[in-house]
């Protein structure tokens, strides 16, 4: 949607605001996947959401995500994270909570959150830092910053049309549904996943994949 200027009165349909998502005190608004109430993993830290605070390099296993208590559709997403060293982490989109399916990841498309540099976890180019998990890499001229350091990141979901941002820079665009994407689709991880990117609303979602990461400056645009 085109943004309108202030002084065009007889527009009926007002431009659409950035509503923070995290107010960097509590977790208001937000809630575990599959879980009641939240788990030791997630903290609060300095204005961040946490999770597994001061663990390092450890890894503790593989656990549940928090996310918005709230479904979202056509959107553009901000926030900045930081992960440490060889950490996995994610954020996903329009996931639908279903007991059945145990966890976001079956059903939300995932913007990956990694340290490339040392990742113990990752190797392939589509589940390196800033890919569409699974489906599409991010382009070989991203620029993370190292581990521990805050990266800025941008999701755009508008009628199919994704965008990965990283640090102010556009690394991934793609159709979802398109030829392409549903030839990916059958050919990799999720080609049994009838439920992966099955809705185009649902919640955004933050992932514990056992790693310490902090997530920060959490804010969303509806489009």
């Amino acid at each position: 949607m085109a943004d309108k200027k202030s002084n065009e009165t007889e527009s009926t349909e007002a431009p659409s605001e950035w509503v923070s998502l995290f107010d960097g005190e509590s977790f208001n608004g937000w809630e575990m996947y599959g879980e009641e109430p939240f788990t030791e993993h997630w903290s609060i830290v300095d204005g961040a959401i946490a999770c597994n605070a001061g663990i390092g390099e450890e890894n503790v296993g593989f656990f549940r995500s928090v996310m918005t208590k709230a479904d979202y559709g056509n959107f553009e997403l901000e926030l900045e994270y930081k992960i440490a060293k060889g950490g996995n982490s994610g954020i996903f989109y329009h996931v639908v909570e279903k007991e059945e399916w145990g966890h976001d990841y079956a059903s939300g498309p995932e913007y990956q959150v990694l340290d490339d540099e040392f990742s113990r976890s990752e190797t392939e180019p589509y589940k390196m830092v800033a890919s569409s998990y699974a489906m599409y890499p991010a382009a070989a001229t991203k620029k993370p910053n190292p581990h521990m350091q805050w990266n800025k990141v941008k999701i755009i979901y508008n009628e199919g049309h994704v965008e990965h941002w990283l640090n102010g820079e556009k690394v991934l665009e793609f159709e979802e549904g398109s030829e392409d994407w549903l030839a990916k689709k059958a050919a990799g991880k999720w080609a049994n996943a009838d439920s992966y990117a099955a809705s185009t609303t649902g919640r955004i979602s933050l992932q514990n994949h056992g790693d310490e990461v902090y997530y920060r400056n959490i804010r969303i645009k509806e489009l």
